[in-house]
This record gives C-alpha cells, structure tokens and sequence, in this order.
C-alpha cells in the first residue's frame, strides 16, 4: 500500500516532467508524452518499492515515452496550418527564452536528455547514466558538452 495518493504525486512532480517532455521531444508532442508518462506510471505504481526516488522513476519513464513519440512523429507527416500556444513563461523558465527550445533542439541526442535530465529535472548523472545507458561520468560530459554548445549558440545568434 502507497503512502501517497498518485494524484499527488501527479501534482508534485508534473511540472517537472513536462519541461522533460518539451526537453526531448518539443513543445508540440509534449502534453502527449506527459499523459502518456502519467498512464504508464499510473499502471505501473502499486508495484513501486517504498523507496523509490519517485521523480527520477517518472522522467525515465517520460523519457522512453518521449522517445516514443518522437520514433512516431518522425514517421508521420505533420500539419503546419495553426502555431502551437504559447505556454505560461511563469511555470516554464524556458517560456521566457523561446530561443532556448531553438538551441536545445541543435544539440544532439546525448547531450539534449543530459542537459534536460540534470538541469531541468535536476537529477544526479548517476540516474541520467541509467536512463540514458551509459556511465555518470559519460552522462555529466554530455551535459557539460551540451552546456558549452549553448553557450556558443546564444553568442553566434547575439553576434547575428
């Protein structure tokens, strides 16, 4: 038996995985990684250890969702009539940048989910070395790496 509600921990890690999600796939599929994380989570939780790091669970399952959905959106044509809405630039640090999406969306794979992972989410690179296969200190070069490739982006587009 859980001690928490999973409406609360819905309520207290949602935010998180969404940013997550508009991390790795973009803003337009990230409400759908976000449900689709949430469900899977939802089946999956009577079966949680007690001591489970809840938040570092949820974003590796957002992040094979994520994939997912990018695996799908890359196979599937996509409609340009209407602009995606603009989310709250309040609950979404990067809202206040839309540059950043931009940016992040130059890196590659590795070094995107590692930048996503640790300084959205704020997870440790040992369980960002889980998530994405590899060693702690493969993961935290590859946010490092990401880091420094967006400091050279934001000074090409200052310079433009």
């Amino acid at each position: 038996m859980k001690v928490r509600p999973f409406e609360e921990i819905v309520a207290c890690h949602g935010a998180t995985v969404l940013r997550v999600c508009r991390a790795v796939v973009g803003p337009v599929d990230a409400e759908d990684a976000w449900s689709e994380t949430f469900l899977s989570a939802l089946r999956a939780y009577p079966e949680l250890p007690e001591d489970a790091n809840v938040e570092a669970w949820l974003v590796t399952i957002a992040h094979r969702r994520a994939l997912d959905l990018g695996r799908a959106r890359s196979r599937r044509a996509v409609p340009t009539d209407s602009v995606p809405e603009r989310c709250d630039a309040r609950a979404d640090p990067a809202a206040r940048d839309p540059d950043l999406w931009a940016a992040l969306a130059r890196l590659p794979d590795k070094q995107r989910h590692a930048v996503a992972y640790h300084h959205i989410a704020g997870l440790p690179f040992t369980e960002i070395a889980v998530i994405l296969g590899n060693s702690p200190e493969a993961a935290r070069r590859a946010a490092a790496d990401g880091i420094k490739a967006l400091r050279s982006y934001y000074r090409e587009d200052e310079s433009a």
